[in-house]
């Protein structure tokens, strides 16, 4: 799905466009779960893989549907870094501010990104294609600094380099 795609999931009726599809997919994740406990997560994993991100519409359809309160669903995707309310760019790059990446240069990469194309943590960019995000440990210390460009770790990253990493995301 594109990006505008998605954001027309949000916007659009349960009766029109991909919301019928994408509402069946997690209506069908939840019933394989069968009530089980601990099924949120792995329903909230499934369901940001169908769609991209979470959704109010669809953190709404889970909570109904494994009757878990809204509140305590909005609790675990805040919670955990992993799940995103906003949709994210074709490609994302997460920046190792833990103590070690942070000593031997994550905060120089995170820098050279914000200069070079204008995101901020948590940002995307104009066109969907980037977005940028902080994390805090992968536990590849001995690589540091460590960046993931679409979930493949980068090893001993220098902020030199880093126009070069991203410059593969088209």
């Amino acid at each position: 799905m594109t990006k505008a795609e998605l954001e027309s999931l949000v916007k659009r009726e349960a009766g029109t466009g991909y919301a019928p599809r994408i509402f069946r997919d997690i209506q069908k994740v939840i019933e394989d779960t069968g009530g089980r406990s601990g099924a949120l997560i792995r329903v909230l994993q499934q369901a940001q893989g169908l769609v991209g991100y979470l959704p109010p519409p669809v953190l709404m359809t889970i909570s109904r549907d494994l009757n878990i309160p809204l509140s305590e669903v909005n609790g675990i995707v805040s919670f955990y870094s992993f799940f995103t309310t906003v949709p994210r760019g074709k490609y994302v790059v997460q920046v190792c501010l833990g103590t070690c990446c942070y000593v031997r240069g994550g905060q120089r990469i995170l820098d050279v990104l914000k200069k070079e194309y204008g995101l901020e943590p948590g940002d995307t960019s104009p066109d969907g294609l980037l977005s940028v995000d902080t994390i805090r440990c992968l536990g590849a210390c001995a690589l540091a600094p460590v960046v993931t460009l679409d979930g493949q770790v980068h090893r001993r990253v220098k902020a030199t380099g880093v126009k070069e990493l991203v410059s593969h995301c088209k």
